[in-house]
């Protein structure tokens, strides 16, 4: 699934093509999606400016001169097209055409995305963000709140990392770097994570993910950017998918059996028991 960074590159993309363009054309071919697409929607969105992209968590909001945003979550398989070519492609449910002539297509193989409109003013009442945590990019995200939603949990820290109610928008690729990055074992309960550990791993999630947006977000089975290249940061992994190879924290050191793999609540975990330990 897309994480924060690929979501905020799609996003971008999306911004710098369709901002300020007007919605001349909407096209839906499929409307079940994970949640069903509005019988109006077409109706309602053909015809308005659009005036601004938002980012919440994983989701894109898509702000129209009519009052209304469009919610879009990729979901599993989900990508957008810029300039989509006039013969529908392959599982293309969606397709917003311009002023000016561009064509924004929605793919989604799974259909596990979904696209919803809701009134702009009525956002953070939204059913998928009422309860979401901070942006981690945000100045409401920190060590102390960290340290204050760990209190009396006894959740690995990976696992409460992936909590949107904790933290919005964080994934199992950037959680496993963070992480390493920060020397916390991702098996340490979260209730154990000291303000200064609680500082560190801020510091480490801030910087994965400012890097992973700087680089278009990781390209792995069905992402691409919305002009239709490729993220680069999975060239920068220094843990996810490195099963066996050497630990980079400990070049030479004996005691390291280099980056371990497991499974935590269903997902990949990947590390180094020698150098992550402190909480």
């Amino acid at each position: 699934m897309p994480e924060l960074p690929e979501v905020e590159t799609v996003m971008r993309g999306m911004q710098i093509a369709l901002q300020d363009r007007t919605i001349q054309q909407t096209i839906i071919r499929r409307h079940d999606l994970r949640w069903r697409i509005p019988a109006d929607f077409s109706k309602a969105v053909t015809g308005s400016k659009i005036l601004s992209f938002c980012r919440r968590g994983k989701y894109i909001l898509i702000r129209l001169c009519c009052g209304q945003s469009i919610v879009l979550h990729l979901g599993m398989s989900g990508r957008i097209l810029l300039d989509s070519p006039v013969t529908p492609q392959a599982h293309e449910h969606v397709v917003f055409v311009t002023d000016d002539g561009k064509r924004c297509a929605y793919i989604d193989p799974r259909r596990f995305g979904m696209m919803d409109l809701i009134p702009t003013a009525a956002e953070e009442t939204y059913r998928a963000f009422l309860k979401m945590g901070p942006e981690p990019l945000s100045n409401n995200f920190s060590a102390q709140t960290l340290v204050n939603a760990g209190q009396n949990r006894r959740t690995a820290i990976k696992s409460f990392l992936l909590d949107q109610h904790v933290v919005a928008g964080l994934g199992n690729i950037y959680v496993c770097e963070a992480l390493f990055r920060a020397s916390i074992a991702p098996i340490m309960p979260a209730c154990n994570l000291t303000p200064h550990a609680a500082d560190l791993l801020v510091q480490s999630i801030r910087a994965v993910l400012q890097e992973a947006i700087a680089a278009g977000g990781s390209s792995l089975k069905d992402y691409a950017r919305p002009e239709g290249g490729l993220g680069y940061f999975q060239h920068a992994w220094q843990v996810y998918g490195k099963k066996n190879q050497p630990c980079p924290k400990c070049p030479g050191t004996p005691a390291c059996n280099g980056v371990q793999h497991m499974t935590q609540a269903g997902r990949s975990t990947f590390f180094c028991p020698q150098h992550q330990k402190n909480g």
